[in-house]
């Protein structure tokens, strides 16, 4: 079965061709995670590293330990951390940073980011201060047309796709030709990606996504069990599909894997940041004192969910859970009297 807002090729269309040399900017574990699956699928992959020692590690002995100590990538993948030397010939360019450093790093890559090929963003969140999604924020600093920015989306934890653990995702491009081509060149044995167009839908259900696993991640610190996390990921549910209809997304693109897929897979494991980082929370931690923990690292959705709040103001969408996230991360309002404030909340339909 198609994912929603996908399209079937005709005999009569002249398919794009599947671009085989690929750059992947960012060594995180997502990136290289993906740039694995480009190289199962046949491509031909390099990948860009910000430290010299990740470059070094991953051209040498085809390992990253800093971000997936068990991976061991495919032969002939390589890194470097000069840009010009890996978007050199490159058919297609995947953009693996945070999102809030997305703009940052755009802007240092242009002079030598190639402008007539698909860009490829991973990246899940909303920007601080513009409230721009990250398809909006790279035609923006780039000038390219939006028909040339895909998004992958959907429900990858990094570590499971990297052991090969069979998985499905979205491949959304409001050109449905590139999307096919794109879905293309990442198949692969154990990576199976559907294609849409709703690049809204797609990219708003997953930045949204990692804000509820934060509430999830909290309840589980609180102790609370699996009605109250069932009771949130609907709720959250409801709230981005919400959001995605002011915005004009297709509503059944939260019913699909960048939807409904990826909430279920982020607000339940164990593996997931936002909700490992949202558990520590739940159980006391400051924002400070979860981030040391984690190695420094912040989960996406500490900083999205006020850029995804302020949003939702903007557009006059209540997301109240959204709303609790900002205020335990940024304002300090102990989880469990959110808990409260939320079920004394005025009574109404569940559709209403």
């Amino acid at each position: 079965m198609p994912e929603p807002g996908a399209r079937q090729e005709t005999q009569q269309e002249m398919p794009l061709p599947t671009p085989q040399r690929i750059t992947v900017l960012g060594a995180g574990s997502w990136g290289t995670t993906f740039a694995k699956v480009l190289a199962d699928a046949g491509r031909d992959v390099t990948i860009w590293a910000r430290r010299t020692e990740v470059a070094e590690e991953i051209t040498e002995k085809r390992t990253n330990t800093s971000y997936l100590p068990d991976l061991v990538l495919p032969e002939g993948v390589r890194a470097t951390t000069d840009a010009a030397t890996a978007l050199a010939d490159a058919e297609a360019v995947v953009l693996a940073v945070p999102s809030q450093s997305l703009r940052a790093n755009l802007t240092s890559w242009l002079p030598v980011l190639p402008t007539d090929v698909p860009l490829v963003s991973l990246a899940k969140g909303v920007e601080l201060g513009t409230m721009k999604r990250m398809s909006e924020v790279i035609v923006e600093v780039t000038g390219v047309s939006p028909e040339q920015v895909v998004v992958v989306s959907g429900p990858n934890l990094a570590v499971e796709v990297a052991a090969e653990q069979p998985a499905a995702a979205v491949v959304a491009c409001t050109d449905h030709d590139r999307a096919v081509a794109i879905q293309r060149a990442i198949s692969g044995p154990y990576f199976r990606p559907y294609t849409n167009v709703d690049v809204v839908g797609c990219e708003l259900a997953g930045a949204c996504k990692n804000v509820i696993a934060l509430s999830c991640g909290m309840a589980a610190g609180l102790g609370y069990g699996a009605n109250t996390v069932a009771s949130l990921i609907t709720r959250g549910l409801a709230e981005m599909a919400r959001l995605g209809g002011k915005l004009g997304a297709d509503p059944l693109t939260f019913a699909g894997l960048a939807g409904v897929g990826d909430l279920v897979a982020t607000c339940s494991s164990p593996l997931s940041r936002n909700r490992t980082f949202g558990e520590r929370l739940g159980k006391g931690e400051t924002v400070a004192q979860a981030q040391d923990a984690t190695g420094g690292q912040v989960a996406e959705g500490v900083k999205s969910c006020s850029s995804i709040r302020e949003l939702a103001r903007a557009h006059g969408v209540d997301m109240p859970l959204t709303d609790a996230m900002h205020r335990v991360c940024h304002e300090g309002v102990p989880p469990r009297k959110l808990v409260a404030e939320l079920f004394d909340r005025a009574k109404k339909s569940e559709w209403g």
